[in-house]
């Protein structure tokens, strides 16, 4: 069931202080890994998300020990994968993407499934991978069916991942575990978003695994997974719109705990706002933003940003000057096409976007309320919000898709508001 919320507005420039949960992108991971791993481990500070909790409860109803401690972290413990198992996707990415490559080293019957949007979402690339894995998996897009052996002979594939890094980093993550490893080889044009893969390479030379790269060749040796103590970073993508009230009001706000490095790609935020005409600054209390009398538009790259996209663009309505965004094709096979999305919502409010091959420009215009369209996906849903801070009268139609990666959006948002 949607629920439509009432953006609220900014009654001046916002100043706050948000902490942020933790990662999807790194949870997720380590969520893989860990129930790969030689023993148990531990996952501190895990984002619990509507994404997580069914990653979570995926694997344990594979036969993995996911138990809850008393400070919020999740205690893992390996077990004998098995079917028959119904996994259900939700819309997330990670989820039905990270899990095939590991259920196929179960012993039994996998059924795949997910929110209706889920089976329009681009899957036969890693289905695809894995049959010439030799994996024996029905489909090319969910519903499917994967029957588990046990084990997987795994070897070298060649695919097109030009539509999500997520093709590349799900073979990986339990490419440890088969016989022969697993070489992805990337043909076509330029993967999208390759920080995940980066993140990816580095989560698991952290349990031991050896991982080869070159470009557009990622090789993982077979050979254990060590257990440990993970220690989740803040989410960088989901901070990035709390920073952004900052920026569309003139004020000033400071995500505690911000990495001083990190492979996530939602760090490029700061260079992206300091273009557009804020301020910004990295110190032990974390990163602050600091936004100018007015914004300036901004001609970029998000190739390898993409997730920000919706962010950038409602900046970039509320700009003195026009944008445009470039190299983010692949973002129209996301939660929904949100280059679409994008332009038909900012247009609804009175805006001027237009849609291009590879992303889309907007001319700033004066807007007005209005109901704006989430689309059952969480990042269309911030961006409305960030609009609502200076233009009365905004409604997102359905705010409950932000508990995709942010357990309580509104309450966060309000909060930061003074409310």
């Amino acid at each position: 069931m949607t629920v439509q919320w009432s953006a609220p507005s900014a009654a001046g420039p916002v100043h706050a202080t948000v902490p942020v949960p933790g990662s999807k992108s790194i949870t997720n991971r380590v969520l893989v890994l860990a129930s790969l791993a030689d023993g148990p481990s531990t996952v501190h500070a895990p984002l619990r998300s509507r994404d997580t909790v069914l990653m979570a409860g995926a694997l344990a109803s594979l036969g993995v020990s996911v138990e809850d401690g008393p400070d919020g972290s999740w205690h893992v413990q390996p077990g004998p994968l098995r079917g028959p198992v119904d996994v259900d996707c939700g819309l997330a990415g990670t989820v039905m993407r990270f899990l095939p490559p590991l259920a196929a080293l179960a012993s039994g019957e996998i059924r795949f499934d997910g929110d209706p949007h889920a089976r329009t979402r681009p899957m036969g690339t890693v289905l695809g991978a894995l049959r010439a894995l030799g994996v024996d998996v029905d489909g090319d897009a969910l519903p499917f069916t994967l029957r588990g052996k046990g084990s997987v002979p795994g070897g070298e594939v060649t695919i097109d991942a030009s539509g999500s890094s997520q093709f590349v980093s799900g073979l990986l993550l339990s490419g440890a575990r088969f016989e022969n490893g697993v070489t992805v080889r990337h043909v076509g044009a330029p993967v999208p978003s390759l920080p995940h893969i980066d993140m990816t390479v580095d989560v698991l030379r952290s349990v031991g695994v050896t991982v080869e790269t070159s470009p557009d060749v990622w090789r993982v040796l077979p050979g254990p997974i060590a257990s440990r103590e993970w220690h989740v970073e803040p989410d960088l993508s989901n901070a990035t719109v709390f920073l952004a009230a900052a920026a569309a009001t003139g004020g000033e706000v400071t995500i505690p705990g911000w990495p001083a490095h990190t492979t996530q790609a939602g760090d490029a935020v700061r260079s992206i706002l300091e273009r557009m005409g804020c301020t910004v600054s990295l110190s032990e209390q974390g990163l602050t933003v600091r936004g100018p009398d007015r914004l300036s538009g901004v001609d970029i790259d998000l190739h390898d940003e993409s997730e920000l996209t919706p962010t950038v663009c409602a900046l970039a309505a509320l700009a003195d000057g026009p944008s445009r965004v470039r190299g983010v094709a692949h973002i129209r096979g996301h939660e929904t096409d949100r280059i679409a999305a994008l332009v038909n919502e900012i247009n609804g409010l009175g805006g001027a976007a237009t849609e291009t091959d590879d992303g889309l420009i907007i001319d700033p215009k004066p807007l007005r309320g209005g109901v704006w369209k989430a689309y059952a996906d969480h990042r269309m849903a911030t961006a409305g919000a960030i609009i609502g801070l200076v233009v009365p009268g905004v409604a997102v139609d359905d705010i409950g898709s932000t508990t995709k990666t942010i357990p309580d959006f509104p309450g966060m948002w309000t909060k930061m508001l003074g409310n």
